[in-house]
């Protein structure tokens, strides 16, 4: 029986990766029917009154796995973010990001190797925000004893369950000593539980100084949501930017999978844009499925595409905002091919 997935191609350049990566996870052989649905303004565009319809909603809610290409989203004005109400409705706390080395992408740093888990609800990321009066706004950071401990919990389990030795907290706990506070110490009571798991912590403009002086000290980072947001984009530039990094939004029931980078609108259409970052996402979304539904088969498909981005990058098979010149659907041959001849 085919394994239903819910794909998004989201705007300007996600319908091309979404199509390149869906010929790379077919060239696995793997059985997945893919059930689209839009968000983005291409949802406005196709009639729908919201960036994100109930439609797309209930089927992330029916089938519980979705891959998501970029949506655009409004800076300073417009529709409300797809992610963040993603993020809440689907209650998806765990943004996880891991970040690597990858054969032929020379970076500054060698041996680079940290997942970031991020809590994906509260914070100011949030967006609660309010005008207080003429010329003064409002935006309010909220931090839950409930939010704080789970995220903690996952990413201590998380590190267990993949063999990694520590997890570093990065916080502000001595400014806002209540919601920062109240984040590193439930991170040191659920630590309290892992015997074979690490724990530190750093206030988090050091730890930022500390991850561009050596970022081979850190294994899993945990943080709360802005700056989750801010750090996971910062460790991706140590490994070659957004295009070279996956991404996931995890909850209890419920996982999206989506490339962090944005829809770039400018080089839409051109066949030009990177779809490694969904590719990756998509062995992401593999190896989950294989975990939480004791599906084998899944983990080595996923292996496949693994193996083949990994022997294309060495063979200097890239897109061009890596230095190379393939195209986006060149790229995703090349792998195919690779998949298929192995």
């Amino acid at each position: 029986m085919s394994k239903k997935i819910v794909l998004i191609p989201g705007d300007g350049i996600g319908p091309e990766i979404t199509d390149a990566t869906k010929k790379v996870v077919k060239a696995t052989g793997i059985d997945i029917e893919w059930v689209e649905h839009h968000a983005g303004l291409q949802a406005i565009a196709n009639g729908a009154e919201e960036v994100l319809p109930k439609e797309t909603l209930d089927a992330i809610s029916e089938h519980k796995i979705a891959l998501k290409g970029p949506c655009t989203t409004p800076i300073g004005e417009g529709f409300s973010s797809v992610n963040v109400q993603l993020r809440k409705s689907l209650d998806l706390y765990a943004a996880v990001r891991p970040v690597r080395n990858l054969e032929g992408i020379k970076t500054r740093f060698d041996d680079v190797n940290i997942v970031i888990v991020r809590e994906n609800t509260e914070g100011l990321y949030s967006g609660v925000e309010n005008t207080v009066s003429p010329g003064v706004v409002m935006s309010m950071k909220v931090a839950t004893e409930k939010g704080c401990k789970r995220i903690a919990e996952w990413a201590f389990d998380y590190a267990q369950k993949r063999g990694r030795k520590k997890v570093t907290v990065f916080h502000k706990a001595n400014i806002m000593k209540v919601t920062d506070g109240l984040f590193i110490a439930k991170s040191k009571e659920v630590s309290d539980k892992y015997d074979d798991v690490a724990y530190n912590e750093f206030i988090i403009d050091a730890g930022c100084m500390k991850l561009v002086q050596d970022p081979t000290q850190f294994d899993v980072l945990l943080l709360e949501n802005l700056y989750g947001d801010v750090v996971s984009d910062l460790c991706a530039g140590l490994v070659g930017g957004l295009g070279v990094v996956p991404g996931a939004n995890i909850g209890n029931e419920v996982a999206v999978f989506e490339a962090v980078h944005g829809s770039a609108p400018d080089i839409a259409g051109q066949n030009v844009a990177n779809p490694l970052a969904l590719i990756m996402s998509a062995v992401m979304m593999l190896n989950y499925i294989a975990d939480n539904e004791n599906k084998p088969e899944f983990r080595s498909a996923g292996d496949k595409i693994k193996n083949a981005y990994n022997k294309a990058l060495s063979l200097n098979i890239k897109t061009r905002d890596l230095g190379g010149k393939s195209s986006t659907s060149d790229f995703a041959e090349e792998l195919v091919k690779h998949i298929s001849h192995n």
